[in-house]
């Protein structure tokens, strides 16, 4: 066995510093992306027209990059930009014939992924169109999002199990009079794979239970919070919104129908294992192909989720790194000025967790790192920063 095959035998994760290197990477592509999107929500921008902005510059910046390698290195979009406005909760990402655009004060939801050679680097940020800061009930479950990504930060650690991020995220949402919303999963990132088996279940029920586990170091985790001033129980509206697929490596199936065939050909040559978006492919040959592909499970879709009419759903997504000297959150984006009508300083138990530290203390207390881009706190072991900031109007 060479060289090359025996480093692919072994599952790479953060003991090498290469893999490191390349989830920082693409973190910090995918973080200039989301910025680049944030700047150009304006009312009238076309949502498809962002979208594409989004993946384009991913795919520009990712090119450049590896270019003189012996070993081919596989990069590019982790995945497709969705920008999801008010009450619908996620994976908006239209195709070219659409026509939806942003209005003034709609809470736009951005949700994107970039990967360096497989190794994935997700966010999703809120952001509403207005000037000044943001204020009533969109301030609250901008609020809640961002409390609980800080709390889900600290309790995503060696040593802690998943049930106590599930439970501690819905207590912050509870406290700003808000829901976490169901179905939403955080999942464990490998090289190739969005959707490792360990995951953080948003709400637990009778329907949706996942395995216990514990966080380990060295791994990966995309924290991926949503609430909602409504119910958050989402629902399917109409499967036609759906666009974004993923193929399912593990199904097969003899297609019947030529279009099927054709599309799946040119799914599995350009997108054998990400995500991606319906609008890369022909359209009209798509839609007929995808269905069937869909039907017999070759293709895992995203379906457009949405919450009832008049309720506001927020959306903060990161990338977690557990490394041997703590927490380290590589994609963020900073928040606009928020004005709840809700505060947490009479809890002490949420208090208590963004208390805590996300760097492990070593013996000799060697120095700290450098914040990463993005909004300055994520190596921080003090919380009140983010406190102060997401509770202003409620003293």
């Amino acid at each position: 066995m060479s060289d090359d095959e025996a480093r692919e035998e072994k599952e790479l994760d953060l003991t090498s510093p290469d893999v490191v290197t390349k989830y920082k990477s693409a973190a910090e592509i995918v973080n200039k992306a989301l910025q680049l999107v944030v700047s150009e929500c304006k009312p009238k921008a076309k949502i498809v027209d962002l979208c594409e902005k989004g993946d384009a510059f991913i795919r520009e910046q990712t090119g450049n990059m590896y270019k003189n390698v012996k070993r081919k290195i596989e990069r590019g979009v982790g995945f497709p930009t969705c920008i999801s406005v008010n009450n619908t909760v996620c994976h908006f990402s239209p195709l070219g014939s659409d026509e939806a655009v942003l209005e003034a004060n709609d809470i736009v939801k951005i949700d994107m992924g970039c990967h360096i050679d497989g190794f994935i680097a997700v966010v999703a940020h809120t952001h509403v169109i207005q000037e000044g800061p943001v204020t009533g009930r969109a301030a609250d479950v901008i609020a809640a999002a961002n409390t609980a990504a800080e709390v889900a930060l600290r309790l995503v650690r060696p040593g802690k199990k998943n049930k106590d991020v599930t439970e501690a995220i819905q207590k912050v949402a509870a406290a700003y009079d808000c829901k976490i919303v169901e179905g939403v999963l955080s999942h464990q990132l490998k090289q190739f794979v969005i959707d490792g088996n360990k995951v953080i279940i948003s709400v637990t029920n009778p329907e949706t239970r996942v395995d216990e586990v514990e966080f380990e170091e060295n791994e990966v985790y995309a924290i991926d919070i949503v609430t909602s001033t409504g119910e958050g129980k989402p629902k399917l509206l109409d499967e036609k919104q759906t666009t974004i697929y993923k193929r399912a490596v593990d199904k097969s199936y003899h297609l019947k129908m030529k279009s099927s065939r054709f599309i799946f050909s040119e799914i599995s040559q350009k997108f054998p294992i990400m995500p991606f978006s319906a609008r890369v492919l022909e359209e009209k040959r798509a839609r007929l192909g995808l269905v069937e592909c869909v039907n017999h499970d070759l293709l895992q879709p995203y379906p457009v989720l949405h919450e009832k009419p008049g309720d506001l759903v927020a959306h903060i997504k990161f990338t977690l790194l557990l490394m041997p000297n703590g927490s380290d959150r590589v994609t963020s984006h900073p928040l606009q000025q928020l004005q709840p009508t809700k505060t947490i300083d009479d809890n002490p138990e949420i208090k208590a967790w963004l208390a805590l530290g996300t760097k492990t203390k070593k013996k000799g207390g060697g120095k700290k790192k450098k914040g990463k881009k993005g909004d300055g706190r994520d190596d921080s072991a003090d919380a009140e920063p983010m406190d102060t900031a997401s509770n202003t109007a409620a003293a």
